[in-house]
């Protein structure tokens, strides 16, 4: 009997080992290794943090730290992460890239249309979901987390 998990997450981790031969992103039709492959969990992390540390730094620039340092209302913590929302949006949109991405030299990409963009409204998905951290947490076997399959992106090599 299959597990109740099955039946609403299809293939998020519930799914066995995979298959001889099979590898991240074979059943998306991408390469193995090299440009275009599905980038590895630790290196979209790396990417995630330098956009985040970044936004945070950006964010004290417009809305420093309350000066009462008890103040635990969520407005003190809002401007850094309207800047990564932000520059998550624009840049996925424009160019398929954040800041960080491209320092890893990472791109996510759409797996039907333009190669080279997401979309406004793709980015604007994944950029939601992406915000409440869970989505991207948790990933199939193609590498590809709740965020990327729901705005159909995939993270690859960009060299």
């Amino acid at each position: 009997m299959a597990r109740w998990t099955q039946t609403w997450m299809q293939d998020l981790g519930t799914s066995p080992a995979r298959a001889p031969g099979e590898y991240r992103g074979s059943r998306i039709g991408l390469p193995e290794s090299g440009r275009g492959a599905v980038a590895s969990w630790g290196v979209r992390m790396a990417a995630f943090l330098i956009d985040a540390l970044a936004s945070a730094l950006i964010g004290r620039l417009i809305d420093p730290l309350p000066k009462d340092l008890n103040d635990t209302s969520a407005q003190a913590a809002i401007a850094p992460l309207v800047v990564l929302a932000v520059v998550n949006v624009i840049g996925l949109a424009l160019v398929g890239q954040t800041p960080g991405m491209r320092l890893f030299k990472l791109r996510v990409r759409p797996l039907v249309g333009d190669p080279a963009r997401l979309g406004f409204v793709p980015a604007l998905i994944r950029t939601a979901l992406l915000s409440l951290f869970v989505p991207a947490i948790v990933f199939d076997r193609d590498g590809r987390g709740i965020h990327d399959r729901l705005s159909g992106s995939v993270v690859v090599h960009d060299s």
